[in-house]
């Protein structure tokens, strides 16, 4: 195989256990459709009522559905897969999860699937090497942290590839809905966070550091975007209690992300946890200074004291200064702002064009090995 004049297209199946809608299905989601441009036969195995099912098939994917819980479904499911991996002369199967792992990874080992491989899309540690070393024979991960943290598990280098998840990037219109619907001055400062209400994204801490900053400024205000229960009302609750709702405005879930990104003057996340965070490309694809923790994947989204800030995990009054730099000074606002558009949106770091290179790469070196 090359990817040359004698280009030849890979059949490539995906498996997924999961049966919601998150960053690891619109990673999934995403390649399918790039790597089908870019010419290769793509199905999936899906659980019947999974949401990846739904939007894959509606983009015109077959996708294979079975039930992959429990003893019973397993001893179905492995025969099943086998037969679908073996009538469709399938080149690689991608799995996603530990459980569509064991399940699917066990049968393309009985079919004699040329070339397995799991996507690693957690920042925590495995506890078992099992479904990295044993089933499959390669992994991909969504950074170089989750990449580096299985090499010191035991994963072999060469059998561990990263593969950035692609970020879509629409168009900059240069206007924003945000400041009409808040009803904010002209000169208002606006520090925006985008992220499911999940306890490990760090809400609080963020209220925590900004407070002392906006007791002193009269035209500082945080925005915060993003949904999820019971949080959204315990943080709704946590933001009354300390007599900031006039100044901290929870929008919940929306669907108009860029447009409210476009209505930022800086971004800022406090995450405990994140293999990636593609939402700090997504700011800094929209012209946004970025303020994060240093951990896990999130230095790898960014230039560190280039287009955005880290401070260290825990550490509020660092959090508190790094913010208030940039509330304080428009020119490093707008310096880090360019910085970070250039960086995210126009090196191709993030692109579909280059996650789709990464990794069909990885899987004709892969196959390559494995043939000798």
């Amino acid at each position: 195989m090359s990817t040359g004049a004698e280009f030849t297209p890979l059949r490539i199946l995906h498996s997924e256990a999961a049966t919601g809608w998150g960053g690891q299905e619109q990673y999934i989601h995403r390649m399918m459709l790039a790597m089908r441009d870019r010419g290769h036969h793509l199905e999936a195995v899906c659980q019947p009522h999974a949401r990846l099912a739904e939007r894959l098939r509606q983009e015109g994917f077959t996708v294979h559905t079975l039930l992959m819980d429990g003893f019973v479904n397993y001893t179905r499911g492995v025969p099943r897969i086998r037969r679908i991996l073996r009538e469709g002369r399938f080149d690689v199967l991608n799995t996603h999860s530990r459980r569509d792992t064991m399940l699917a990874g066990v049968a393309g080992r009985l079919a004699g699937t040329p070339l397995i491989v799991r996507t690693r899309h957690l920042a925590n540690k495995p506890g078992s090497l099992l479904s990295y070393t044993i089933v499959p024979h390669r992994v991909t991960t969504a950074s170089d942290f989750v990449r580096q943290g299985l090499i010191e598990r035991g994963v072999p280098e060469g059998h561990v590839a990263t593969v950035y998840p692609a970020v879509e990037l629409p168009p900059l219109t240069g206007s924003s809905t945000l400041r009409k619907e808040l009803k904010l001055a002209p000169n208002d400062i606006v520090v925006g966070c985008v992220a499911v209400m999940r306890a490990l994204k760090g809400h609080r801490e963020l209220i925590d550091a900004m407070a002392p900053l906006i007791a002193q400024r009269p035209n500082l205000h945080l925005v915060l975007v993003g949904g999820g229960s019971p949080l959204f009302e315990e943080i709704q609750a946590y933001v009354a209690a300390r007599g900031m709702s006039k100044r901290v405005h929870l929008l919940g879930m929306r669907n108009d992300v860029p447009n409210l990104l476009e209505g930022f003057d800086i971004f800022a996340l406090a995450t405990r946890k994140e293999a990636s965070g593609t939402v700090f490309v997504e700011a800094g694809a929209a012209g946004l200074p970025v303020v994060g923790t240093r951990v896990d994947g999130v230095p790898e989204m960014m230039k560190e004291g280039v287009s955005g800030i880290l401070v260290p995990l825990d550490d509020i009054p660092a959090l508190t200064e790094a913010i208030g730099r940039l509330v304080e000074d428009p020119e490093l606002r707008r310096r880090m702002g360019q910085a970070g558009l250039e960086f995210c949106r126009h090196s191709g770091h993030f692109s579909l064009q280059a996650m789709v290179q990464r990794i069909e790469s990885a899987y004709l070196r892969w196959l390559g090995e494995l043939k000798k």
